[in-house]
C-alpha cells in the first residue's frame, strides 16, 4: 500500500504532469491513496475533483512580480503555509512528498523533510522555478524534463525522466471536436489563455479569408479574455469554436491538423507524445526566457516553427499556416520529426525512482 502527497499546482502545466504519475502510481502500488496539496485558486481544485482526487489546500502565493510590499506580505504567511503543511502530513502520513512545481510545493517539501518523511521533485520546465532550485538542496531525489535544467540544480541525485503526459490524451471520447475533415487548427495559450496570441489569431483569420482560406477553428482563450474575443470573431464575421477553457483536450488534439501554442514544457510533451505539427509562441516574460528554451528542443528536430512574441504579427502568422496548408507532407514529416521527441516512459521512470527511494519494488 501507498500513500502519496503530490504538492504543487498554479498552473495545468504542473497539475497534469501530477496527475499522470498519480495514475502511474495507482497502476503500480496497491491500495494506493493520493492527496493533491495545492494553493487556493479555484481552478485548481475543479481540475483535480474533475478526475476523482482529495484536495487540500495552503495559504501560499508565489513572490515573483509582486512587488516588495505583497512579496513582503507573501514571506510573512509563509510560517503559516508550513504550520498548515506539517498538519497535513501528520494526519495524511503519507509514505512520501512529490512537488510538481508551484508555490505550494515549497511549504509541502520543507514540512516533509523538517518530519523525516522521504521528499522529491519533479521540474518540467528547461530552466527550474525557484521553488525547486531551493527544494533540490535536500531532497532525496530531483527528477528533471529537460537536461539543460541540471546546471541551474543542487544536489547529488538528479535524474533526467522526461515529462509524462496524461494517458487520456491517447483516448479519444471528445464527441463535440469530431467529423472535422478540413485543415483544423487548434489554438491554446496555456490554461489561463494568453492575450497577446488571442489578438494576434483574430487579424490571422482576417488575413486567412482574404486569402480565400478558411480553416475550421478550436481556440481556447482563457476566462478573462472569452468575451472580448467572441466579439471579435462576430464583428468581423468570422468563424470557429470559441472556448474559454477545452475539457476534451484529447478530442481537440486529434481533430486539429496544426496547433499554435505557448510553449509550456506540459504542452511541448503533449505535442511531441501525439506527434502534432505545431507554432510556438513563447511567453516572452518566463523566468530566464526558459519558454524559449523549451520550445528550441522541438523546433531543432523539426517538430515545431517558433515565432518569438515580438515578431508576430497576424499577417505574419497567416504566411506560415498557408505554407503549411498547401504543403501537406511538409506538414506530415513535422508531426513525424515531433513524435520521435516524445517521452512515453516519463510517468513509469519517475515511479520507478519513487519506489527506489521507499526501497520497495513495484511491476
Amino acid at each position: 500500500m501507498g500513500r502519496f502527497i503530490i504538492a504543487g499546482g498554479g498552473t495545468g502545466g504542473h497539475l497534469f504532469p501530477g496527475i499522470a504519475i498519480a495514475r502511474e502510481l495507482e497502476g503500480r502500488f496497491e491500495k494506493t491513496e493520493i492527496l493533491f496539496v495545492v494553493g487556493r485558486k479555484k481552478m485548481e481544485a475543479e481540475i483535480l475533483s474533475s478526475y476523482g482526487y482529495n484536495v487540500s489546500s495552503i495559504h501560499v502565493e508565489g513572490l515573483k512580480g509582486r512587488g516588495w510590499k505583497k512579496g513582503l506580505g507573501v514571506v510573512v504567511r509563509l510560517p503559516t503555509a508550513l504550520f498548515q503543511s506539517m498538519a497535513i502530513i501528520k494526519e495524511f502520513s503519507p509514505s512520501l512528498v512529490l512537488g510538481v512545481g508551484g508555490y505550494s510545493a515549497g511549504p509541502m517539501c520543507l514540512a516533509a523533510r523538517l518530519l523525516g518523511m522521504p521528499t522529491a521533485i519533479h521540474e518540467q520546465n528547461s530552466f527550474p522555478g525557484l521553488t525547486n532550485r531551493l527544494l533540490s538542496r535536500f531532497v532525496d531525489r530531483t527528477l528533471i524534463s529537460f537536461e539543460e535544467s541540471r546546471g541551474h540544480l543542487r544536489g547529488d541525485r538528479i535524474i533526467l525522466t522526461g515529462n509524462p503526459v496524461r494517458q487520456e490524451l491517447f483516448s479519444v471520447h471528445g464527441v463535440g471536436f469530431q467529423g472535422r475533415e478540413d485543415f483544423t487548427i487548434l489554438v491554446v495559450g496555456g490554461s489561463q489563455g494568453a492575450r497577446a496570441i488571442n489578438e494576434v489569431f483574430v487579424e490571422t483569420l482576417v488575413h486567412l479569408k482574404r486569402g480565400g482560406r478558411e480553416p475550421e477553428i478550436i481556440h481556447q482563450t482563457g476566462e478573462i479574455d472569452y468575451n472580448r474575443v467572441v466579439e471579435d470573431y462576430r464583428n468581423r464575421d468570422l468563424k470557429g469554436e470559441v472556448v474559454p477553457f477545452i475539457k476534451d483536450m484529447a478530442g481537440a488534439y486529434h481533430c486539429a491538423h496544426m496547433v499554435i501554442s505557448r510553449a509550456g514544457a506540459t504542452t511541448i510533451s503533449e505535442l511531441a507524445a501525439l506527434g502534432k505539427p505545431s507554432i510556438l509562441i513563447p511567453y516572452p516574460y518566463a523566468a530566464n526566457r526558459h519558454q524559449e528554451v523549451n520550445a528550441r528542443s522541438l523546433v531543432q528536430a523539426g517538430g515545431a516553427v517558433m515565432i518569438l512574441q515580438e515578431d508576430m504579427s497576424g499577417e505574419g502568422l497567416a504566411r506560415v499556416i498557408t505554407r503549411y496548408m498547401d504543403d501537406r507532407s511538409a506538414l506530415d514529416k513535422m508531426g513525424e520529426n515531433a513524435r520521435r521527441m516524445g517521452r512515453l516512459d516519463a510517468a513509469r521512470i519517475i515511479v520507478d525512482q519513487l519506489a527506489e527511494i521507499l526501497g520497495v519494488n513495484v511491476n
